[in-house]
Protein backbone atom coordinates (compact mmCIF):
# COMPACT_ATOMS: atom_id res chain seq x y z
CA UNK A 1 0.00 0.00 0.00
CA UNK A 2 1.50 3.62 -0.98
CA UNK A 3 2.33 5.61 1.80
CA UNK A 4 -0.37 8.82 1.57
CA UNK A 5 0.71 12.30 0.50
CA UNK A 6 1.80 14.96 2.64
CA UNK A 7 -1.19 16.57 2.78
CA UNK A 8 -4.74 14.62 2.52
CA UNK A 9 -4.89 14.02 -1.41
CA UNK A 10 -8.31 16.06 -0.90
CA UNK A 11 -7.64 18.84 1.21
CA UNK A 12 -6.36 22.71 -0.27
CA UNK A 13 -5.45 23.53 3.51
CA UNK A 14 -1.65 22.83 2.82
CA UNK A 15 0.83 22.36 -0.28
CA UNK A 16 4.62 21.69 1.30
CA UNK A 17 7.39 20.27 0.16
CA UNK A 18 7.53 17.14 1.36
CA UNK A 19 10.73 16.08 3.51
CA UNK A 20 13.43 15.11 1.89
CA UNK A 21 13.36 11.01 0.88
CA UNK A 22 15.66 8.83 3.52
CA UNK A 23 18.67 7.23 1.25
CA UNK A 24 18.12 4.55 -0.41
CA UNK A 25 18.83 1.40 1.69
CA UNK A 26 16.98 -1.13 3.42
CA UNK A 27 14.61 0.52 5.56
CA UNK A 28 13.33 3.29 2.13
CA UNK A 29 12.64 0.38 0.48
CA UNK A 30 10.32 -1.23 2.94
CA UNK A 31 7.13 -1.91 1.14
CA UNK A 32 5.69 -4.81 3.65
CA UNK A 33 5.86 -6.29 7.15
CA UNK A 34 6.81 -9.91 7.90
CA UNK A 35 5.77 -10.79 11.47
CA UNK A 36 7.28 -13.59 13.33
CA UNK A 37 5.56 -16.91 12.55
CA UNK A 38 2.83 -15.28 10.51
CA UNK A 39 0.25 -17.20 7.82
CA UNK A 40 0.41 -14.44 5.94
CA UNK A 41 1.91 -10.84 4.89
CA UNK A 42 0.30 -7.40 5.88
CA UNK A 43 1.46 -4.80 2.95
CA UNK A 44 1.83 -1.71 4.69
CA UNK A 45 4.17 0.97 4.32
CA UNK A 46 5.13 1.23 8.33
CA UNK A 47 7.95 -0.41 10.21
CA UNK A 48 7.20 -1.47 13.34
CA UNK A 49 9.36 0.92 15.10
CA UNK A 50 9.52 3.83 12.94
CA UNK A 51 11.85 7.07 13.41
CA UNK A 52 11.93 10.25 11.42
CA UNK A 53 14.99 8.89 9.92
CA UNK A 54 13.92 5.44 8.65
CA UNK A 55 10.07 5.75 8.45
CA UNK A 56 8.65 5.46 5.17
CA UNK A 57 5.49 7.13 6.64
CA UNK A 58 8.36 9.93 8.18
CA UNK A 59 9.48 10.22 4.20
CA UNK A 60 6.08 11.13 2.98
CA UNK A 61 4.81 13.35 5.33
CA UNK A 62 2.52 10.38 7.54
CA UNK A 63 3.36 10.31 10.96
CA UNK A 64 3.89 6.48 11.07
CA UNK A 65 0.86 5.15 13.43
CA UNK A 66 -2.69 5.31 12.99
CA UNK A 67 -5.00 6.69 15.86
CA UNK A 68 -8.25 4.79 16.25
CA UNK A 69 -9.11 6.11 19.15
CA UNK A 70 -12.76 7.45 20.47
CA UNK A 71 -11.45 10.88 21.72
CA UNK A 72 -9.95 12.98 21.46
CA UNK A 73 -9.21 11.53 18.25
CA UNK A 74 -7.12 11.92 15.15
CA UNK A 75 -6.99 15.17 13.24
CA UNK A 76 -6.10 15.76 9.38
CA UNK A 77 -2.52 15.46 9.24
CA UNK A 78 -2.80 18.86 7.01
CA UNK A 79 -4.49 20.73 9.90
CA UNK A 80 -2.18 19.80 12.39
CA UNK A 81 0.65 20.63 10.02
CA UNK A 82 -0.92 24.46 9.20
CA UNK A 83 -1.34 24.57 12.82
CA UNK A 84 2.24 24.02 13.22
CA UNK A 85 3.35 26.73 11.14
CA UNK A 86 1.43 29.44 12.58
CA UNK A 87 1.79 28.83 16.29
CA UNK A 88 4.53 30.64 16.74
CA UNK A 89 3.91 33.43 14.66
CA UNK A 90 -0.03 33.37 13.69
CA UNK A 91 -0.66 35.21 10.44
CA UNK A 92 2.38 38.06 11.26
CA UNK A 93 1.10 39.35 14.24
CA UNK A 94 4.15 38.46 16.20
CA UNK A 95 1.75 36.43 18.50
CA UNK A 96 0.34 32.81 18.84
CA UNK A 97 -3.15 32.50 18.34
CA UNK A 98 -3.20 31.03 22.10
CA UNK A 99 -1.28 34.37 23.25
CA UNK A 100 -3.75 37.01 22.25
CA UNK A 101 -6.94 38.71 22.78
CA UNK A 102 -10.18 36.77 22.12
CA UNK A 103 -11.54 40.37 21.44
CA UNK A 104 -8.99 41.51 18.97
CA UNK A 105 -8.97 41.60 15.26
CA UNK A 106 -7.03 38.48 14.18
CA UNK A 107 -9.27 35.98 16.77
CA UNK A 108 -12.36 37.68 15.78
CA UNK A 109 -11.68 36.66 11.86
CA UNK A 110 -10.90 33.34 13.11
CA UNK A 111 -14.21 32.64 14.84
CA UNK A 112 -16.56 34.59 12.54
CA UNK A 113 -14.31 32.65 9.56
CA UNK A 114 -15.49 29.32 11.10
CA UNK A 115 -18.62 30.10 11.73
CA UNK A 116 -19.29 31.26 8.16
CA UNK A 117 -17.95 27.44 6.91
CA UNK A 118 -19.74 25.57 9.46
CA UNK A 119 -22.78 27.24 8.36
CA UNK A 120 -21.93 26.41 4.71
CA UNK A 121 -20.88 22.71 5.31
CA UNK A 122 -24.24 21.80 7.28
CA UNK A 123 -26.57 24.51 5.42
CA UNK A 124 -27.47 26.09 8.48
CA UNK A 125 -30.26 28.48 8.45
CA UNK A 126 -30.32 31.94 9.39
CA UNK A 127 -33.42 30.57 11.83
CA UNK A 128 -30.62 29.19 14.19
CA UNK A 129 -27.44 30.37 16.12
CA UNK A 130 -24.38 28.64 15.98
CA UNK A 131 -22.44 28.94 19.50
CA UNK A 132 -19.18 27.86 20.41
CA UNK A 133 -19.04 26.72 24.01
CA UNK A 134 -17.21 25.07 27.02
CA UNK A 135 -18.04 22.44 29.43
CA UNK A 136 -18.23 19.33 26.69
CA UNK A 137 -21.27 17.96 25.85
CA UNK A 138 -22.12 16.51 29.09
CA UNK A 139 -22.68 20.39 30.10
CA UNK A 140 -25.48 20.51 27.57
CA UNK A 141 -27.46 18.12 29.43
CA UNK A 142 -28.03 20.40 32.01
CA UNK A 143 -28.11 23.01 29.31
CA UNK A 144 -30.95 21.61 27.21
CA UNK A 145 -33.83 20.78 30.21
CA UNK A 146 -32.68 24.52 31.53
CA UNK A 147 -33.11 26.26 27.90
CA UNK A 148 -36.32 24.64 26.57
CA UNK A 149 -38.37 23.43 29.78
CA UNK A 150 -40.43 26.29 31.27
CA UNK A 151 -39.94 24.66 34.27
CA UNK A 152 -38.59 21.28 36.14
CA UNK A 153 -42.27 19.85 36.24
CA UNK A 154 -42.14 20.20 32.31
CA UNK A 155 -42.13 16.68 30.49
CA UNK A 156 -39.39 15.90 27.80
CA UNK A 157 -38.52 12.62 26.06
CA UNK A 158 -35.42 10.55 25.66
CA UNK A 159 -34.97 7.99 23.50
CA UNK A 160 -31.56 6.23 25.40
CA UNK A 161 -29.81 4.05 22.61
CA UNK A 162 -26.64 3.70 24.64
CA UNK A 163 -24.34 5.05 27.86
CA UNK A 164 -24.63 9.09 26.77
CA UNK A 165 -27.95 9.34 25.79
CA UNK A 166 -28.49 7.12 29.20
CA UNK A 167 -26.04 9.97 31.40
CA UNK A 168 -28.61 13.09 29.14
CA UNK A 169 -31.99 11.57 30.40
CA UNK A 170 -30.72 10.86 34.01
CA UNK A 171 -28.78 14.32 33.96
CA UNK A 172 -31.95 16.26 32.77
CA UNK A 173 -34.47 14.67 35.61
CA UNK A 174 -33.05 16.99 37.75
CA UNK A 175 -34.20 20.26 35.66
CA UNK A 176 -37.56 18.41 34.17
CA UNK A 177 -39.38 15.66 34.33
CA UNK A 178 -37.94 13.73 31.97
CA UNK A 179 -39.33 10.33 30.94
CA UNK A 180 -37.86 7.53 28.33
CA UNK A 181 -39.32 7.06 25.25
CA UNK A 182 -37.78 3.67 24.63
CA UNK A 183 -34.70 2.10 25.89
CA UNK A 184 -32.21 -0.19 24.33
CA UNK A 185 -30.69 -1.27 27.74
CA UNK A 186 -32.39 -4.60 27.72
CA UNK A 187 -30.94 -5.32 24.61
CA UNK A 188 -27.48 -4.48 25.46
CA UNK A 189 -27.99 -1.35 23.08
CA UNK A 190 -27.47 -2.93 19.84
CA UNK A 191 -30.59 -1.54 18.19
CA UNK A 192 -32.78 0.92 17.50
CA UNK A 193 -36.63 1.12 17.79
CA UNK A 194 -39.24 1.68 14.66
CA UNK A 195 -39.21 5.60 14.56
CA UNK A 196 -43.37 5.56 14.40
CA UNK A 197 -43.13 3.07 17.35
CA UNK A 198 -41.74 5.70 20.05
CA UNK A 199 -43.88 6.14 22.92
CA UNK A 200 -43.99 9.80 23.18
CA UNK A 201 -45.48 11.79 25.63
CA UNK A 202 -47.91 14.45 23.38
CA UNK A 203 -46.93 17.12 26.30
CA UNK A 204 -43.32 16.74 26.22
CA UNK A 205 -41.69 20.16 25.49
CA UNK A 206 -38.53 18.08 23.65
CA UNK A 207 -37.34 14.68 22.27
CA UNK A 208 -33.86 13.86 22.91
CA UNK A 209 -31.82 11.70 20.97
CA UNK A 210 -28.29 10.54 21.07
CA UNK A 211 -27.23 10.55 17.15
CA UNK A 212 -24.46 8.03 17.18
CA UNK A 213 -23.62 6.60 20.54
CA UNK A 214 -19.71 6.38 20.39
CA UNK A 215 -19.56 3.36 23.30
CA UNK A 216 -21.92 0.94 22.00
CA UNK A 217 -21.89 1.79 17.92
CA UNK A 218 -25.53 2.61 16.94
CA UNK A 219 -26.14 5.29 14.64
CA UNK A 220 -29.21 6.64 13.58
CA UNK A 221 -29.56 7.04 9.79
CA UNK A 222 -33.11 8.93 9.86
CA UNK A 223 -34.46 10.65 12.42
CA UNK A 224 -37.73 10.62 14.53
CA UNK A 225 -40.28 13.52 14.49
CA UNK A 226 -41.60 14.43 18.34
CA UNK A 227 -45.30 13.74 18.12
CA UNK A 228 -46.17 17.42 20.43
CA UNK A 229 -46.84 19.58 17.38
CA UNK A 230 -44.97 22.47 19.49
CA UNK A 231 -42.01 19.63 20.43
CA UNK A 232 -38.44 19.68 19.42
CA UNK A 233 -35.33 17.42 18.36
CA UNK A 234 -32.93 17.65 20.01
CA UNK A 235 -29.87 15.97 19.36
CA UNK A 236 -26.30 15.12 20.60
CA UNK A 237 -24.10 14.72 17.96
CA UNK A 238 -20.78 14.40 19.47
CA UNK A 239 -19.73 11.55 17.51
CA UNK A 240 -20.83 11.65 13.91
CA UNK A 241 -21.24 15.86 13.81
CA UNK A 242 -19.80 16.99 10.42
CA UNK A 243 -19.45 12.95 8.88
CA UNK A 244 -22.50 13.83 6.65
CA UNK A 245 -25.16 16.27 5.47
CA UNK A 246 -28.51 16.88 8.18
CA UNK A 247 -30.86 18.91 7.89
CA UNK A 248 -30.58 21.48 10.36
CA UNK A 249 -34.30 22.52 10.33
CA UNK A 250 -35.56 19.79 11.30
CA UNK A 251 -33.82 20.24 15.18
CA UNK A 252 -34.22 22.79 17.91
CA UNK A 253 -31.11 21.98 19.27
CA UNK A 254 -28.14 20.40 17.79
CA UNK A 255 -24.64 19.62 20.10
CA UNK A 256 -21.40 18.20 19.86
CA UNK A 257 -18.05 18.09 21.49
CA UNK A 258 -15.52 18.94 19.21
CA UNK A 259 -13.02 16.30 19.78
CA UNK A 260 -14.15 13.38 17.61
CA UNK A 261 -14.78 14.74 14.15
CA UNK A 262 -14.12 18.61 14.07
CA UNK A 263 -11.20 19.77 16.74
CA UNK A 264 -9.56 19.08 19.75
CA UNK A 265 -11.08 18.92 23.28
CA UNK A 266 -12.16 22.10 24.81
CA UNK A 267 -15.02 23.40 22.49
CA UNK A 268 -18.50 22.44 22.17
CA UNK A 269 -20.57 23.89 19.68
CA UNK A 270 -24.22 24.15 19.59
CA UNK A 271 -26.93 24.96 16.60
CA UNK A 272 -29.79 26.32 18.65
CA UNK A 273 -32.90 28.03 16.46
CA UNK A 274 -33.52 31.47 17.77
CA UNK A 275 -36.67 31.50 18.66
CA UNK A 276 -35.95 28.79 21.59
CA UNK A 277 -33.30 31.73 22.97
CA UNK A 278 -34.29 33.92 26.36
CA UNK A 279 -36.60 31.19 27.87
CA UNK A 280 -34.27 30.16 30.41
CA UNK A 281 -35.79 29.03 33.62
CA UNK A 282 -34.84 31.31 36.46
CA UNK A 283 -32.43 29.65 37.95
CA UNK A 284 -30.31 28.51 35.24
CA UNK A 285 -26.52 29.50 35.51
CA UNK A 286 -25.50 32.35 33.45
CA UNK A 287 -22.98 30.20 31.60
CA UNK A 288 -26.24 27.85 30.77
CA UNK A 289 -28.15 30.22 29.08
CA UNK A 290 -28.13 30.29 25.64
CA UNK A 291 -29.25 33.79 25.46
CA UNK A 292 -26.12 35.03 27.38
CA UNK A 293 -23.68 33.32 24.48
CA UNK A 294 -25.77 34.44 21.65
CA UNK A 295 -26.06 37.65 22.64
CA UNK A 296 -21.86 38.10 23.17
CA UNK A 297 -21.57 36.17 19.88
CA UNK A 298 -19.74 33.09 22.27
CA UNK A 299 -17.50 35.81 23.65
CA UNK A 300 -19.25 36.45 26.81
CA UNK A 301 -15.95 34.69 28.10
CA UNK A 302 -12.41 33.65 27.43
CA UNK A 303 -13.27 30.65 25.27
CA UNK A 304 -11.12 28.04 23.96
CA UNK A 305 -9.44 30.39 21.31
CA UNK A 306 -7.26 27.34 19.94
CA UNK A 307 -9.64 25.14 19.82
CA UNK A 308 -11.83 27.07 18.00
CA UNK A 309 -8.97 27.74 15.81
CA UNK A 310 -8.56 23.94 14.64
CA UNK A 311 -11.81 23.52 14.13
CA UNK A 312 -11.99 26.71 11.88
CA UNK A 313 -8.76 24.88 10.09
CA UNK A 314 -11.07 21.46 9.66
CA UNK A 315 -13.80 22.85 8.15
CA UNK A 316 -11.45 24.55 5.91
CA UNK A 317 -10.41 20.95 5.24
CA UNK A 318 -13.65 19.26 4.85
CA UNK A 319 -14.75 22.09 2.57
CA UNK A 320 -12.03 21.43 0.45
CA UNK A 321 -12.83 17.85 0.03
CA UNK A 322 -15.79 18.66 -1.76
CA UNK A 323 -18.43 19.06 1.53
CA UNK A 324 -20.31 16.69 4.11
CA UNK A 325 -21.57 14.97 0.85
CA UNK A 326 -17.97 13.94 -0.50
CA UNK A 327 -17.09 12.71 2.87
CA UNK A 328 -19.99 10.62 4.12
CA UNK A 329 -18.81 8.90 0.80
CA UNK A 330 -15.68 8.12 1.60
CA UNK A 331 -17.07 7.38 5.64
CA UNK A 332 -19.42 4.95 4.41
CA UNK A 333 -16.31 3.31 1.74
CA UNK A 334 -14.28 3.00 5.14
CA UNK A 335 -16.79 1.86 7.18
CA UNK A 336 -18.01 -1.03 4.48
CA UNK A 337 -14.70 -2.50 4.06
CA UNK A 338 -14.22 -3.14 8.30
CA UNK A 339 -17.99 -4.84 8.51
CA UNK A 340 -17.50 -6.72 5.44
CA UNK A 341 -14.15 -8.27 6.84
CA UNK A 342 -16.24 -8.94 10.45
CA UNK A 343 -18.98 -10.16 8.78
CA UNK A 344 -16.93 -12.55 6.43
CA UNK A 345 -14.76 -13.57 9.35
CA UNK A 346 -16.77 -16.94 9.85
CA UNK A 347 -18.43 -15.29 13.51
CA UNK A 348 -14.40 -15.14 14.55
CA UNK A 349 -14.69 -11.34 14.57
CA UNK A 350 -18.46 -10.68 15.71
CA UNK A 351 -19.78 -6.99 15.50
CA UNK A 352 -23.15 -7.00 18.08
CA UNK A 353 -25.20 -3.81 16.31
CA UNK A 354 -28.09 -4.61 14.24
CA UNK A 355 -26.83 -4.16 10.41
CA UNK A 356 -29.47 -1.35 9.67
CA UNK A 357 -27.98 0.82 12.52
CA UNK A 358 -24.27 -0.16 12.71
CA UNK A 359 -21.82 3.27 12.73
CA UNK A 360 -19.61 4.79 10.38
CA UNK A 361 -17.94 6.30 13.06
CA UNK A 362 -17.67 3.59 15.85
CA UNK A 363 -16.82 -0.26 15.19
CA UNK A 364 -16.80 -2.34 17.75
CA UNK A 365 -16.13 -6.17 17.43
CA UNK A 366 -15.75 -8.93 20.26
CA UNK A 367 -13.97 -11.95 19.01
CA UNK A 368 -15.40 -15.28 19.64
CA UNK A 369 -12.45 -17.36 21.36
CA UNK A 370 -12.65 -14.68 24.39
CA UNK A 371 -11.00 -11.52 26.38
CA UNK A 372 -7.43 -13.20 26.35
CA UNK A 373 -7.40 -13.39 22.81
CA UNK A 374 -8.72 -9.79 22.21
CA UNK A 375 -5.87 -8.27 24.48
CA UNK A 376 -3.23 -10.11 22.39
CA UNK A 377 -5.26 -8.54 19.09
CA UNK A 378 -4.59 -5.13 20.58
CA UNK A 379 -1.22 -5.68 21.90
CA UNK A 380 0.02 -6.77 18.33
CA UNK A 381 -1.96 -4.44 16.60
CA UNK A 382 -0.24 -1.60 18.63
CA UNK A 383 3.27 -3.23 17.83
CA UNK A 384 2.09 -2.20 13.95
CA UNK A 385 1.22 0.94 15.28
CA UNK A 386 -2.37 0.84 15.35
CA UNK A 387 -3.32 2.43 18.54
CA UNK A 388 -6.45 3.13 20.96
CA UNK A 389 -8.02 0.15 19.55
CA UNK A 390 -9.17 -1.35 23.25
CA UNK A 391 -12.87 -1.39 23.42
CA UNK A 392 -14.88 0.74 26.84
CA UNK A 393 -13.86 -0.24 29.77
CA UNK A 394 -17.92 -0.57 30.32
CA UNK A 395 -18.11 -3.13 27.68
CA UNK A 396 -14.41 -4.48 26.46
CA UNK A 397 -13.73 -5.97 23.21
CA UNK A 398 -12.54 -4.13 20.60
CA UNK A 399 -13.57 -0.77 19.32
CA UNK A 400 -11.84 0.62 15.71
CA UNK A 401 -12.79 4.53 15.89
CA UNK A 402 -12.70 5.65 12.17
CA UNK A 403 -13.50 9.37 11.82
CA UNK A 404 -13.37 11.61 9.29
CA UNK A 405 -9.75 12.31 9.52
CA UNK A 406 -9.04 8.24 9.45
CA UNK A 407 -7.69 7.59 6.22
CA UNK A 408 -8.77 4.72 4.13
CA UNK A 409 -5.31 3.34 4.60
CA UNK A 410 -5.92 2.91 8.05
CA UNK A 411 -9.01 1.13 7.70
CA UNK A 412 -7.39 -1.48 5.13
CA UNK A 413 -4.10 -1.85 7.32
CA UNK A 414 -6.34 -2.99 10.14
CA UNK A 415 -8.50 -5.62 7.93
CA UNK A 416 -5.43 -6.50 6.59
CA UNK A 417 -4.41 -7.28 10.08
CA UNK A 418 -7.38 -8.67 11.21
CA UNK A 419 -6.82 -11.64 8.34
CA UNK A 420 -3.49 -12.16 9.33
CA UNK A 421 -4.21 -12.74 13.06
CA UNK A 422 -7.25 -14.84 12.54
CA UNK A 423 -4.72 -17.30 10.28
CA UNK A 424 -2.60 -17.57 13.04
CA UNK A 425 -4.30 -18.10 15.75
CA UNK A 426 -6.98 -20.39 14.38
Amino acid sequence: MAAAATSSPHSMLLHRPSPAAPKAGPAAAVSSIRLPARAAKISCAAVAAPSAATSPFAAAGERGVYNFAAGPATLPLAVLQKAQAELVDYRGSGMSIMEMSHRGKEFDAAIKKAEADLRALLAVPDTHEVLFLQGGASTQFSAVPLNLCASPAAPADFLVSGSWSDKAFKEAKKFSAASLAWSGKDGKYTSLPPLTSISQNPDAAFLHICSNETIHGVEFKDYPEPTNKNGLLVADMSSNFCSKPVDVSKFGVIYAGAQKNVGPSGVTIAIVRKDLVGKAQPNTPVMLDYKIHADNASLYNTPPCFAIYICGLVFEDLLAQGGLAEVEKKNQHKAGILYDAIDASGGYFVCPVEKSVRSLMNVPFTMAKGADLEKQFIAEAAKENMLQLKGHRSVGGVRASIYNAMPLSGVEKLVAFMKDFQARNP
